[in-house]
C-alpha cells in the first residue's frame, strides 16, 4: 500500500501532465484520467463559460462543481482557491471580489503554477496571486480568508482532517468555504470502484459522504449546508467492457453510487477561548 507522501507524488506527477494538455483531454473524465467512452457528455465538471470572469485558456476540464457561483463572495473580499490549477476558479472569483479585493490560488504542482501565472499576466490581473503549496498546509497566515473555495481536490488528499484543519486556521473568525468534491455513498462492490477509478481517477480518494460531512462538523465548522448535489454517472458502455448485464442493473438499484457535492460551511465567528488557538 502506498505512504501518504507516495500518493501525494503521484498526484503531482499527473497534473504537471495535465497542465500540459489541453482541455479536451482532460474533460472526459475526473482528473485528466483518460475515457474510452462513445457516450458523448461531461462525466465530472460542470458548465463554467456562462459564469462572469470565466477565461477559457484557465478551464482544464477538471472540476466537479461549481463552487464559485456558491461561494457568496463579496467585494472587497480576499478569497483562497486551493488546488488552483489553472486559474480558472481564481479569475471567476476575482470577478466577485473585483479590484479591492485579494485572490490567493494555492497548488502543488510547478506547471501549473506557471500557467496560471502566465493567464493572470495576460489578463492584466494584479490581485490574483499563486503560491507553490500543499494544502495540508496552507502559505498563507492564520485568519486571513474571508472565503476559501476548492474544486474536486480534496478528495485526492490522504489527509483530508489536515486540510479542513487548515482550511479553519486560516479563515477569518466568521467566514466561510465552499468546496466541490468527490463522496461516496454505500460501499461500492470491488468490481464497479475499480472500474470507476480506471474511468474517474478522482474517485480513488473518495470517502463515504457522511463521514466527510462528519469531518467537517468535527473540526468545529458551523451551518454546514450541501448546496449542490449530483450523482456521477458511468457511461454503461464503460461499465459492460467490465461488467455483466445483471451486475450494472444491479448496481444501479442498490442505491449506492458516486456523487459530486458542492459543500458550505462556517467557521464559528466566537473569540478563542484557548490558548494559542487562533494560531494553530
Amino acid at each position: 500500500m502506498e505512504t501518504q507522501e507516495q500518493i501525494k507524488e503521484m498526484v503531482r506527477q499527473k497534473y504537471n501532465e495535465i497542465a500540459l494538455q489541453d482541455k479536451e483531454s482532460n474533460e472526459a473524465s475526473c482528473c485528466g484520467s483518460g475515457c474510452c467512452s462513445t457516450e458523448v457528455y461531461n462525466i465530472m465538471s460542470d458548465d463554467y463559460t456562462n459564469l462572469k470572469g470565466y477565461n477559457p485558456d484557465a478551464d482544464l476540464g477538471l472540476g466537479c462543481g461549481l463552487p464559485t457561483q456558491f461561494a457568496r463572495i463579496n467585494k472587497g473580499d480576499v478569497v483562497i482557491d486551493l488546488g488552483s490549477g489553472a486559474g480558472n476558479d481564481c479569475f471567476i472569483a476575482r470577478s466577485e471580489t473585483g479590484e479591492s479585493g485579494k485572490v490567493i490560488g494555492i497548488d502543488f504542482t510547478d506547471a501549473m503554477i506557471d500557467k496560471a501565472r502566465s493567464n493572470a499576466e495576460k489578463l492584466g490581473f494584479h490581485n490574483v496571486e499563486f503560491r507553490k503549496g500543499d494544502i495540508e498546509k496552507i502559505p498563507v497566515t492564520a485568519n486571513s480568508a474571508d472565503v476559501i473555495v476548492s474544486n474536486c481536490v480534496l478528495n485526492l488528499v490522504p489527509n483530508k482532517d489536515g486540510v479542513f484543519k487548515e482550511i479553519k486556521r486560516v479563515l477569518k473568525p466568521g467566514a466561510h468555504f465552499s468546496i466541490s468534491d468527490i463522496v461516496l455513498e454505500g460501499t461500492l462492490p470491488a468490481k464497479i470502484r475499480e472500474t470507476a477509478e480506471m474511468y474517474a481517477g478522482c474517485v480513488a480518494g473518495a470517502i463515504q459522504r457522511q463521514a466527510y460531512l462528519e469531518l467537517i462538523e468535527f473540526n468545529g465548522f458551523k451551518n454546514i449546508t450541501i448546496q449542490k448535489e449530483k450523482p456521477i454517472i458511468i457511461p454503461d458502455d464503460i461499465l459492460g467492457a467490465y461488467l455483466s448485464g445483471e451486475e450494472i442493473n444491479e448496481f444501479k438499484s442498490s442505491g449506492m453510487g458516486i456523487f459530486s457535492i458542492t459543500v458550505f460551511a462556517e467557521k464559528s465567528a466566537e473569540a478563542c477561548c484557548e490558548p494559542g488557538c487562533c494560531s494553530n
